[in-house]
């Protein structure tokens, strides 16, 4: 009897420490648990402070406008109540001579027919007023060209669509320095043709983005046709295209390295191309740059306010105009 009163504690004891033991090894190996994070405390944004300095733009300092100007007062129409009315349309042409009051005046009625030059397939106009001749291809990738006008538009269609310059070459059986004369004159005229009619433009958005691609490039005057030919390997380069996302509508395009340069280049395009009231959303990804070059072409010189009563005034910043909204 006094075995099983000494034996039963000794036994209820040992459990207690080994349970005890058990515990303290199962807390060691058992990983804490980590500690709820407190959320993070949202701090406000600062407002955009500003820059001391106007940024500079190159386009702007040269003062490079996008758009031909408009001529000065324009000479009094040409109206004719005698004669024969004229059956042929010359509404869209213009005298090309400089010197001429009546250029750059379309549909000023000073443009006549004048038949087919030894019989060939464009008409001769006349300028009544300085009486000068021109062809009405002039101004177009068809003038003075002896190639057949389809078998052009056929070429330009198939470098269009990414037919090599020697591919078109064999196709249509001419040079390829042919070729590459016809493109850069198919592009100088569509440049041409973008810069007279994108103008005033009034949209609600404007995407702006550079993608790198691997496009072709020629620079013209540094070499010669032949060597052009040789270095249209691919090269990489950035393509700068700004558009109206609403309507699909190519606002600006441009080639280069991914630089403040290159973003106000692309951005002094598109202010140019926009009405002087329009005020749409500009949207850009995280390239940094495009703030300056916005701020750069839509901003104006703020005085700060004096903080303290003493002491010289604080110098102006240049800031966004109110109407700007950039995301």
């Amino acid at each position: 009897m006094r075995f099983d009163l000494i034996f039963y504690p000794f036994v209820w004891a040992l459990l207690i420490l080994l349970m005890l033991l058990l515990l303290r090894f199962w807390r060691v190996d058992k990983p804490a648990l980590a500690a709820p994070k407190l959320p993070r405390r949202k701090r406000d944004p600062k407002p955009f402070a500003g820059y001391t300095c106007k940024p500079e733009c190159e386009l702007c300092e040269h003062g490079v406008d996008s758009h031909p100007q408009r001529p000065g007062a324009p000479p009094p129409r040409m109206i004719f109540t005698r004669g024969r009315r004229p059956q042929v349309d010359t509404t869209g042409h213009f005298c090309p001579q400089p010197e001429c009051s009546y250029h750059g005046w379309v549909d000023w009625g000073n443009i006549r027919a004048n038949g087919h030059p030894s019989g060939r397939r464009w008409r001769q106009l006349i300028c009544l007023s300085c009486h000068s001749y021109f062809l009405e291809t002039h101004g177009t990738p068809f003038h003075a060209k002896q190639v057949d006008s389809d078998k052009l538009v056929w070429a330009i269609t198939a470098l269009a669509e990414g037919l090599g310059i020697r591919a078109v070459a064999r196709v249509f059986e001419v040079d390829p320095n042919t070729v590459l004369t016809w493109l850069v004159e198919a592009a100088e005229h569509l440049e041409t043709f973008s810069r007279y009619h994108l103008r005033d433009l009034h949209v609600e958005q404007v995407q702006m983005d550079e993608l790198f691609a691997l496009l072709s490039a020629v620079k013209e005057g540094e070499v010669t046709e032949t060597q052009a030919i040789k270095r249209l390997s691919r090269s990489p380069h950035w393509v700068w295209v700004a558009m109206d996302p609403v309507c699909k509508l190519i606002l600006a395009v441009d080639v280069g390295d991914r630089t403040l340069a290159m973003a106000q280049r692309l951005v002094h395009h598109v202010i140019q191309v926009l009405a002087p009231e329009c005020a749409p959303l500009f949207l850009t990804d995280g390239f940094g740059e495009y703030l300056k070059a916005l701020v750069t072409h839509c901003g104006e010189w703020i005085q700060p306010e004096r903080r303290q009563s003493k002491g010289p005034k604080p110098k102006p910043h240049w800031m966004p105009l109110p109407q700007l909204l950039y995301a």
